[in-house]
């Protein structure tokens, strides 16, 4: 299948540059993924949309503040205080590579622009006077990554003191204060996303009280947004493409709520596509059960898989030749998804990260 198959046309104006005013204050589309057809609703409508005995399964991994802005330093060993007369590099801080103990080490993974500057080598000052030297160039990570290694180890409240709220590309703005609530669920507790699992960013308080009220178990996962949702598909056929690995955990308290959903013929909802392959991910064919505890995964769902643990689906609106875009075709087909995206548009819905919802 070629990448090609998923590229829609989208007007810039429907891209979402700003949260809603009030959080939970969009439009929901409801597709059925057997049908095709499309209703149109607003998010206040959502609890009588799922039905009574649903276990939905939201991911609860907090947004870490990783955008960093760094100068380099003049030479490699190059003191503090040194830096010439250049613009700031921008880095986005994505994955730990060692550990003291429990705690976050020293050398972490990153991605930044203008990368070919970038050798390793090369040392940077950030704001705080910390210093990083990039050590590694990995030649199958693709040409945004870099390794670097920080004169000290790192802790959440640096990256509190010293980073930005990581907004994708496609939000043409510097982060406001605003963005440190809007860009973060109301439930995130587990901190190590770089970016937010942008479905869950449409629930409120209120909204979760009326879903339980109506007898729908909530329940959660963890899965930290990591490579897979920055890099585009560069391959011409998408089975050619590769994922990057993430890092999920499910509770026993989560996986026995599921087992028992299914065994019951109760329908699992995943909120967002983060929550799908985490569940999907761990689903374990033989034993017909879930995998506890920390996993990995690199799965890459796209039209032909076959869905073991999810009935259905809350998601938002995603970019054209994405892999969510593939994997919500996955799940209710590729000729529904696109003949909704074109009603979407039509409909002026606003698209992803701060954008509307579909359920799916």
């Amino acid at each position: 299948m070629k990448t090609k198959d998923f590229y829609f046309d989208l007007p810039e104006e429907l891209i979402a540059q700003h949260p809603s005013g009030t959080r939970g204050n969009d439009k929901l589309m409801r597709l059925d993924r057997f049908s095709g057809e499309t209703q149109d609703f607003m998010m206040q409508d959502l609890p009588d949309l799922i039905e009574s005995g649903t276990v939905m399964v939201f991911n609860n991994s907090r947004v870490r503040r990783s955008r960093l802005y760094a100068k380099p330093l003049v030479g490699s060993n190059a003191p503090k205080g040194t830096e010439p007369p250049t613009k700031e590099v921008e880095f986005l801080i994505l994955q730990c590579l060692n550990f003291e103990g429990y705690k976050h080490g020293s050398v972490w993974k990153s991605m930044t622009r203008n990368a070919k500057r970038q050798k390793p080598g090369k040392t940077f000052r950030f704001k705080d006077g910390t210093t990083a030297e990039i050590i590694e160039n990995p030649a199958d990570e693709g040409t945004e990554f870099r390794t670097l290694h920080f004169d000290r180890p790192l802790d959440e409240d640096w990256f509190e003191k010293n980073g930005h709220i990581p907004l994708p590309p496609y939000i043409k703005r510097e982060d406001v204060d605003e963005d440190a609530e809007r860009y973060q669920t109301i439930y995130a507790k587990e901190t190590g996303s770089s970016a937010a699992p942008t479905a869950g960013l449409h629930f409120t308080e209120e909204m979760l009280e009326k879903l339980k009220a109506k007898n729908i178990e909530i329940v959660y996962v963890t899965l930290h947004v990591g490579l897979g949702t920055f890099l585009p598909v560069r391959a011409e056929n998408i089975e050619d493409h590769k994922m990057h690995e993430e890092q999920f955990f499910v509770s026993e308290e989560t996986a026995a709520a599921i087992e028992k959903a299914k065994a019951e013929k109760r329908p699992v909802l995943a909120v967002g596509t983060t929550s799908l392959r985490t569940l999907e991910s761990a689903w374990d064919t033989e034993q017909n059960c879930l995998k506890r505890g920390w996993q990995s995964t690199s799965i890459f769902i796209y039209p032909g898989y076959k869905f073991k643990a999810v009935d259905k689906l809350f998601t938002n609106f995603h970019t054209p030749e994405s892999t969510l875009l593939m994997l919500v075709s996955a799940f209710a087909g590729k000729d529904n998804i696109m003949a909704a995206y074109q009603k979407a548009v039509q409909g002026k819905y606003r698209f992803f990260s701060y954008g509307d919802a579909m359920l799916i």
